[in-house]
This record gives C-alpha cells, sequence and structure tokens, in this order.
C-alpha cells in the first residue's frame, strides 16, 4: 500500500454519518507508516455522490483507468479515518498527481494544521 493509492474498502453497515459499504478509500498516511508493521493505514473515503464536492477541503476526482474509478466521484476528506488493512481488499487505481497536494491542502484545513 502506497499513499495516494486507491482500494476497496468493505466498511460493513454505516453508523450514523460515518462512511460505510463497499466503497473506494484514498490512502493518505505516510509511507514510511504504510510500510511498517502497523495493521492500520490512514485513509479518506470516496463517494460518488458530487454533491459533497462542495465541502470545503473535498475534492473530485475523475473517473477512468488511472483512478479505477467507474464514474467521477469525491474524496471526502472531512471524514479522514483510520482503517484496519484487513478490510482494504483490491488497489483499483491512484490519485492522479496534480491532485494529492489539494487533498493534503483539505488534510491541513479539516485537521487545522
Amino acid at each position: 500500500m502506497r499513499r495516494g493509492e486507491i482500494w476497496w474498502a468493505g466498511q460493513g453497515e454505516p453508523v450514523g454519518s460515518e462512511p460505510g459499504y463497499r466503497r473506494p478509500v484514498v490512502i493518505v498516511s505516510a509511507n514510511f507508516l504504510n510500510e511498517s508493521h502497523l495493521r492500520t493505514v490512514l485513509v479518506v473515503p470516496v463517494t460518488a455522490n458530487l454533491t459533497r464536492e462542495h465541502y470545503r477541503g473535498n475534492v473530485r476526482l475523475p473517473a477512468g483507468k488511472a483512478t479505477g474509478l467507474g464514474k467521477p466521484s469525491v474524496a471526502v476528506v472531512m471524514h479522514v479515518t483510520t482503517m484496519n488493512r484487513i478490510i482494504l481488499t483490491e488497489r483499483i487505481g491512484r490519485v492522479p498527481d496534480n491532485l494529492m497536494p489539494v487533498i493534503d491542502a483539505g488534510l491541513r484545513l479539516v485537521l487545522v494544521l
């Protein structure tokens, strides 16, 4: 697993406003953590609900072979979370290089860094 990759995650039944079900997620943790013995990674969930694009910090992702997304989607940066690697089932693509800095800016915004 590498930073910027997009993976399928099986999250089960959603609780409240938390994301759930099977959905893509973007790995956002540093590679030194991703390559460690830790069982968890930091991720940003992805949704096909384009209305989420208008929330500050969220980032629109294109559909296509490179991302592995079937339709334009949104990285919901405000829902950054820790996830156990065991539920990350398949690497489907990668965030375009020009959009990872935008996701990073969103993380700085929502985490007040």
